[in-house]
């Protein structure tokens, strides 16, 4: 299984309201087949395979290149089994923007309403230490917006989240999947998908950042009087000590505040400094630096980055959606899952077998 990040072009316009009626739709019918033919837990690896992602947002109707595919695709999935989540036993929380901010609300609301309380906790923080990576420990100038995550009644869980960088006009999209990930802080992303690169990132959740995670946390246990006063000679000397232009002087007093917080917290490791409140990119790459200097262990700048057309696309490439083609796929998944329902999942599985053995 691979998952990793997918970098977008941002793309103007919105989805038509007939279109996202029909997305939405089918999106529910494919799940929903999906879940009967290899459980729940299919379709958390499926979303975290950027490829079938993006394949599913250009089956759905949207532009394969398109920035928006991702936040329209994860909001038709989760309209699509609206109030068919028990019975698919698949559950979807977050969303874009300040629908994001609310995913451990829309997590425990689950719980309460579905009796999933005994996951409730550990997902909310999972959602919470998934954008924090993202966001700080991997500094790759996209700004988080999007945050979706896709879980089950048994607590295994996937993430789809995007960033946008609005001086290139890029958007990054970031796959995570709960059975793969053993370590959120080295290398949680198993694979990139990418058409653009670029260098002189601050990546620390590569393995070679190993050294600088634990120069940070050692930094970070230290009383704050001794680092800032290092940071203020550092500061002073910018020019003669001829820093690298790819990691720029954190400023501001938020550094000294979030590093107080650090030593009061005396984090164990790397992941627990970055679940501190206040910890966020600028400490975290004050820390990092400091690690550099004074430990000899630098970072990792290496970019950890790497379609399908069904009914065309919203803005008519390659071709305008075809209303009497989507409505099509739409009654034959319809009739394929009704007939699964009552007892004929053998003759979706024929079909399939009679697929492969056709390739």
């Amino acid at each position: 299984m691979r998952t990793g990040t997918t970098k977008l072009p941002l793309h103007g316009g919105k989805c038509p309201a007939w279109l996202f009626q029909k997305m939405k739709r089918l999106a529910g019918l494919i799940i929903e087949v999906v879940v009967l033919e290899f459980g729940a837990e299919e379709v958390l690896r499926r979303v975290a395979d950027p490829c079938w992602f993006q394949a599913l947002g250009c089956a759905l109707g949207f532009d394969w290149h398109s920035s928006g595919l991702t936040t329209t695709t994860c909001a038709a999935l989760k309209e699509g089994i609206k109030n068919r989540e028990k019975e698919l036993g698949l559950f979807i929380a977050g969303g874009k923007g300040k629908t994001a901010i609310q995913t451990p609300r829309e997590i425990e609301a689950a719980g309460n309403r579905f009796a999933l309380n005994r996951h409730v906790e550990k997902l909310q923080e999972i959602s919470r230490l998934v954008a924090k990576v993202d966001n700080t420990a991997l500094q790759d100038g996209f700004d988080l917006y999007h945050h979706c995550i896709f879980f089950t009644d048994k607590g295994d869980w996937s993430v789809v989240q995007q960033g946008m960088n609005g001086n290139i006009r890029w958007a990054r999209r970031y796959h995570w999947l709960g059975e793969e990930t053993r370590d959120f802080v080295s290398e949680p992303h198993h694979a990139i998908c990418c058409d653009y690169r670029q260098d002189n990132i601050l990546n620390l959740v590569a393995k070679e950042s190993n050294e600088n995670r634990q120069a940070s946390v050692l930094l970070s246990r230290e009383n704050p009087e001794k680092l800032l006063k290092g940071w203020g000679k550092i500061k002073k000397h910018e020019v003669s000590l001829n820093l690298p232009g790819h990691h720029p002087l954190p400023q501001g007093k938020r550094v000294s505040a979030s590093l107080y917080k650090a030593f009061l917290e005396q984090p164990k490791d790397f992941q627990s400094l970055l679940s501190i409140p206040g910890v966020g990119p600028q400490t975290v790459r004050a820390l990092s630096l400091l690690a550099e200097l004074s430990f000899g262990a630098p970072p990792s700048r290496r970019d950890p980055a790497r379609y399908s057309f069904a009914h065309g696309g919203k803005d008519g490439h390659p071709y305008p959606v075809n209303k009497e083609t989507y409505n099509q796929s739409i009654q034959v998944l319809q009739e394929t899952v009704s007939k699964a329902r009552i007892g004929e999942l053998d003759k979706m599985k024929a079909l399939k077998h009679l697929s492969a053995f056709k390739r």
